[in-house]
């Protein structure tokens, strides 16, 4: 995704500064070995021009979003392309900075990118993007690519020891598990600092001369950021659940004594339906009450919502409870939706900064087992009670 340019000039039509020669790499500790240098390309829809440095042309970005890159955004939370919403990694330009800026760390997600150059108006700034394959900061600090060995090869590759005069990096402290600050610094010559956890608080932290408040390293979950979740957990449940609704159904006209159709639209339409309103109750209200849904580990959040759910849509619905077939029925039902509302909650445990890895594997071990256990439990008794009298 990136190309090798040594000292070509800027995109046609597009605004070109240039910059005095920063200071030798040697008189500021040790770096890595020189080798070629590798920028990103200028021809990314956000690049508005270029920064002339002694390492060649860097692209130049502004702080300012267009309309495409808000588009992209909305495109991405809906799930359209967001395994490929990235940009090309190596060092960038915000305003028109110098070798004495500071450099900040980010991720090639395009997203992450776009979030910390917007919360920047007015500032002169270096940005170093890593390669995390599209993956936000935090989560590419968990699978290993927001890194330090790709810290250290991004360092080498954007000649970032010939364009400051520095050897200080910013580097966001969700990001933190990923790097060892003591071996890039060893092996780079740059020392690492972690900035605060939102991007918002910038502007802050740099103005107090690196300092982070208690609040900036601390990490909510309010009700906007759930809900911006919403969308893609939605979207891609509704990919298994657009062939499961159907089948239901039509297995909904199957046994007792009236006629399949007549049974699929009474019976068949109720089950679509209950596991459709599931599914809603797992992606969408779940995130929502999260912090008032009784347990701590969010499978317990959502049995329990899913309870309260298959027991309002049992009430409201034109299932009948009578008789020994009705009753089976209810009672799977009464398994299946907390099953469904229950696994699909669990997916925002890899949202959320209040859970542990350790914690997850202990809660999956117990979790999707009962899940899958009750979730198939339900289905067999629903398809039983069908041919009960």
């Amino acid at each position: 995704m990136s190309d090798t340019r040594c000292g070509c000039g800027s995109l046609p039509g597009r605004e070109k500064v240039m910059l005095p020669s920063a200071p030798d790499a040697s008189c500021c500790g040790s770096g890595p070995a020189a080798g070629p240098t590798t920028l990103p390309p200028l021809e990314q829809p956000f690049v508005i021009g270029t920064v002339e440095t002694p390492a060649g042309p860097i692209p130049r970005v502004s702080s300012t979003l267009m309309w495409r890159d808000r588009w992209g955004m909305v495109k991405a939370r809906w799930g359209i392309n967001r395994m490929d919403y990235a940009i090309a990694p190596g060092l960038y330009a915000l305003g028109d900075p110098g070798p004495d800026s500071k450099v900040l760390v980010s991720a090639n997600y395009k997203m992450s990118f776009d979030v910390l150059r917007s919360a920047l108006p007015g500032r002169d700034l270096w940005v170093l993007v890593l390669d995390t394959k599209g993956i936000n900061v935090w989560c590419a600090a968990g699978k290993g690519t927001f890194g330090t060995e790709e810290m250290i090869e991004r360092i080498e590759a954007s000649g970032l020891n010939a364009v400051v005069s520095h050897r200080s990096l910013i580097v966001p402290q969700l990001g933190a598990p990923g790097v060892a600050a003591h071996a890039v610094k060893k092996r780079s010559g740059f020392a690492v600092h972690y900035g605060p956890i939102k991007a918002a608080d910038i502007p802050a932290y740099l103005d107090a001369g690196g300092k982070a408040t208690a609040g900036m390293r601390l990490k909510d979950f309010p009700l906007r950021e759930r809900a911006a979740l919403i969308p893609v957990e939605l979207v891609e449940a509704m990919k298994p659940a657009a062939i499961i609704a159907p089948i239901l159904f039509l297995a909904g006209g199957l046994g007792g004594p009236a006629g399949f159709w007549a049974k699929a639209l009474h019976d068949g339409v109720f089950a679509a339906a209950a596991f459709l309103i599931a599914v809603a109750a797992g992606t969408v209200v779940h995130p929502l009450l999260l912090p008032w849904l009784p347990g701590r580990a969010f499978s317990t959040k959502g049995f329990t919502l899913g309870a309260v759910t298959a027991l309002v849509v049992l009430f409201l619905g034109s299932l009948d409870g009578s008789g020994w077939a009705g009753r089976v029925g209810w009672l799977a039902w009464l398994m299946i939706v907390p099953a469904v509302t229950a696994y699909l909650a669990m997916n925002f445990t890899g949202c959320s900064t209040y859970t542990s890895l350790s914690g997850v594997d202990r809660e999956m071990r117990w979790a999707l087992p009962m899940e899958a256990g009750m979730g198939l439990g339900g289905l067999v008794l629903w398809i039983a009670s069908r041919w009960m009298l």
